[in-house]
């Protein structure tokens, strides 16, 4: 059965790399990715430890706010729930800031970015991520537009209430659910529905 697109979106052929502060060159020994801010223990993990435990792999569509798609892309990484238990993120963190080296930002609603799917990804169809697709790691959300899915990412944040990323500075939508069509600021969308399988 043909998968369902989100509302406005058409399937593409391939990748469009978008880089808007440039394509950093990351050396994976040196990278380090810190979970702090509202938490009672900050953590800093490095790249060795996060890609030596056991990994999550599963076929997930990307989706861009500009409305191109592609179709069943095989992510492999560690849940982003996991890997942040032992930070301890505090009753009153509300928002995720995924933070990168570059200088890029993304805020995330917390649920989103604990949520069971949600994924700190080090693989791109089996293979390391490229630069160009953010290696050493960067997050992917299967629920919302690619921009929350911030490229070389070096720190998660949890903080208290929304701050602005990069993209949502000129207008981009806070949350950017794809299924309630959430592409700008002031777009209400529809509704979303939480299913047994998810978001639908």
């Amino acid at each position: 059965m043909e998968e369902a697109l989100p509302p406005g979106q058409v399937w593409g052929k391939k990748f469009v790399i978008y880089a808007a502060l440039g394509i950093p060159r990351v050396d994976a020994q040196k990278w380090r990715l810190k979970v702090d801010g509202l938490v009672t223990s900050p953590i800093e993990y490095t790249y060795s430890q996060l890609t030596s435990i056991p990994q999550t792999r599963y076929v997930k569509s990307f989706y861009c706010v500009t409305k191109w798609s592609i179709k069943d892309v095989e992510w492999e990484g560690v849940p982003i729930k996991d890997l942040v238990s032992a930070a301890g993120p505090k009753p009153d963190a509300k928002w995720v800031m995924f933070h990168c080296e570059e200088g890029y930002t993304a805020p995330v609603p917390i649920e989103d970015a604990v949520d069971a799917d949600a994924l700190l990804a080090f693989k791109l169809n089996g293979k390391p991520l490229s630069a160009e697709q953010g290696f050493p790691a960067r997050p992917f959300f299967p629920n919302l537009y690619g921009w929350k899915s911030a490229k070389w990412v070096n720190r998660i944040e949890f903080v208290g209430g929304y701050q602005d990323g990069y993209w949502e500075i000129y207008g981009y939508h806070e949350r950017a659910n794809i299924w309630a069509e959430e592409r700008f600021k002031g777009d209400h969308g529809k509704p979303v529905k939480r299913t047994a399988y998810g978001t639908a």
